[in-house]
C-alpha cells in the first residue's frame, strides 16, 4: 500500500530534530533506518503529519567506553554493533544479538534505537537490553532523562517515550564475566523470533511471550534458589502470556520457551569465568 500524505523534514541535529518535533505535535514522528515505521505507514497503522528524518545525525552513531558502563548511540546500525571489538569484549550478548538481526540489508540499515523505541516484543533487542539491565537515555523539551529497560517497554509498540522526545543513547552496564546467549526460533534466518530468550548471568528475558519483552521471573527465582537449567527452565512460561498466530498456539510458544531457556542457560555456563 501506500502512505498518506505526510510533511518530510530532515534534520541536521539533534536540537534541530527535537526542535521539528515541537513543531510538528504529537503527530510528527522520527524517522531513523525506517523499517519500523515505514512499514506500518504503508499499512496505514501510522499515519503521521510530519516524519523527521534523523538517519544522517552521525553525532548519534558511535559506541564508546564510559568507565562504568559501554554507550551505544540510538543510530548505530546493528551491523557497527555485532562488529564492535569493544561489545565483542565486553558486551557479546548484544554484539551476538544483533548480528542475528534479519539480513545484511536489514543490519545495515536498521538502528538499535529504532528496534527500542518501536517497542516490538518480537524483536531481538528489547529482550536483550532487559537481560542486561540497559539504560535508555531520552531528550526532550524538558530535557534529557534516563529510563530503566525494565521500565521503557510499555505495551505492544508503545514504549516510555513522550511526544517530541527523542533516544539518543544506551547505556549498557558491563558484565562481571557471567556466561551469556542468545537464541531464538525461526522458519527462516531472516524472520522475526517465533520465540527467543537472552540470558545474562542469572538474567532471563524472552522475545514474542507477551505484549512487551519480558523477564523470565520465575527462571531467574529458580536460578537464585540454586535450581539446575532443567529445572530453571520449566518454569520459563509461567507469567507468560505468548500470542497465538499463524506460527502455531499458544501452548506451542510455552513449550519452545522452556526449550530455549534451557539451551541458554546450559551455554551461559558453559560460557562463565
Amino acid at each position: 500500500m501506500i502512505p498518506g500524505p505526510f510533511t518530510y523534514q530532515r534534520a541536521s541535529s539533534v536540537d534541530e530534530a527535537l526542535q521539528l518535533a515541537a513543531d510538528g505535535g504529537e503527530d510528527a514522528k522520527f524517522l531513523a533506518g525506517g523499517h519500523s515505521l515505514v512499514p506500518l505507514m504503508k499499512l496505514r497503522l501510522a499515519a503521521p503529519d510530519t516524519v523527521i528524518d534523523i538517519g544522517r545525525l552521525a553525532e548519534l552513531s558511535y559506541i564508546r567506553d564510559e568507565g562504568s558502563h559501554i554507550a551505544v548511540g540510538a543510530l548505530t546500525c546493528h551491523d557497527t554493533v555485532a562488529r564492535s571489538g569493544l561489545l565483542e569484549s565486553r558486551v557479546p550478548l548484544l554484539a551476538n544479538a544483533a548480528g542475528q538481526i534479519g539480513d545484511p540489508q536489514v543490519r545495515h540499515r536498521g538502528t538499535i534505537g529504532g528496534s527500542l523505541a518501536h517497542a516490538d516484543p518480537a524483536a531481538d533487542l528489547p529482550a536483550v537490553s532487559l537481560a542486561l539491565g540497559a539504560t535508555m537515555v531520552a531528550r526532550g523539551p524538558s530535557g534529557t532523562r534516563q529510563i530503566a529497560a525494565e521500565d521503557f517497554f510499555a505495551s505492544l509498540f508503545e514504549s516510555a517515550l513522550q511526544p517530541g522526545e527523542l533516544l539518543t543513547e544506551i547505556r549498557i552496564p558491563k558484565p562481571d564475566g557471567a556466561g551469556w546467549s542468545f537464541q531464538k526460533f525461526t522458519k527462516r534466518a531472516i524472520d522475526w523470533a517465533i520465540v527467543g530468550v537472552a540470558v545474562q548471568g542469572g538474567s532471563v528475558a524472552l522475545v514474542n511471550m507477551g505484549s512487551t519483552p519480558i523477564r523470565a521471573t520465575a527462571v531467574e527465582q529458580a536460578l537464585a534458589a540454586g535450581s539446575d537449567a532443567a529445572d530453571a527452565a520449566s518454569h520459563a512460561a509461567e507469567g507468560t502470556s505468548a500470542p497465538e498466530d499463524f506460527n502455531g498456539p499458544r501452548a506451542y510458544r510455552e513449550h519452545l520457551a522452556r526449550v530455549l531457556v534451557r539451551r541458554a542457560l546450559e551455554e551461559a555456563r558453559s560460557r562463565a569465568r
